[in-house]
């Protein structure tokens, strides 16, 4: 990566620099000249359970006080006294394990939902859920509950990355 005064800079396409326009700098004369340098691409991180190299998310949910260690509570507006008022709800910061444990359940439903009408049809009308679609659904299920048992068993979150590189849904 390259950056001139401490900002990136494309070296591949057109920059006015010094009020000067060039199509390109990909002269290292030139680049060194204007002062621009390059630097090491910033640590790559996977955001999804990181907020920085360092710096995992939150993993468990947490309950959200005050400064001085009230809780705090999720608030509504109040039309008769135009204020709001604090509910009897904690808020709640939710944690990695319950935003997967969520993802989890939305893709199993999500696959079931391609078969639910065969399950509607054997309640109403008796008619019988073909045995390969039955089993299907049940290690679509399986697999599902494996997940969240392991989501939730799971100590930190190196090994959340873990369960969530294991999935194994049928196709």
């Amino acid at each position: 990566m390259f950056q001139l005064n401490g900002n990136p800079i494309s070296i591949d396409s057109e920059q006015i620099v010094n009020g000067i326009r060039y199509p390109h700098l990909r002269d290292p004369a030139l680049r060194e000249q204007l002062g621009i340098v390059e630097v090491a691409d910033p640590e790559q991180y996977d955001q999804r359970f990181y907020w920085s190299p360092t710096l995992p998310k939150l993993l468990d949910d947490r309950l959200e006080v005050k400064e001085d260690g009230t809780p705090l509570y999720v608030q509504v507006y109040n039309p008769a006294t135009e204020e709001m008022e604090d509910t009897t709800e904690q808020v709640v910061t939710k944690g990695l394990k319950s935003q997967w444990t969520s993802q989890v359940k939305q893709t199993a439903g999500s696959m079931l939902a391609q078969t639910d009408w065969m399950v509607v049809r054997k309640a109403e009308r008796n008619i019988d859920v073909p045995a390969t679609v039955a089993a299907k659904r049940a290690a679509i299920v399986a697999e599902c509950d494996r997940l969240e048992a392991a989501i939730t068993g799971c100590a930190d979150v190196e090994a959340l990355i873990a369960v969530v590189g294991s999935q194994n849904w049928p196709q």
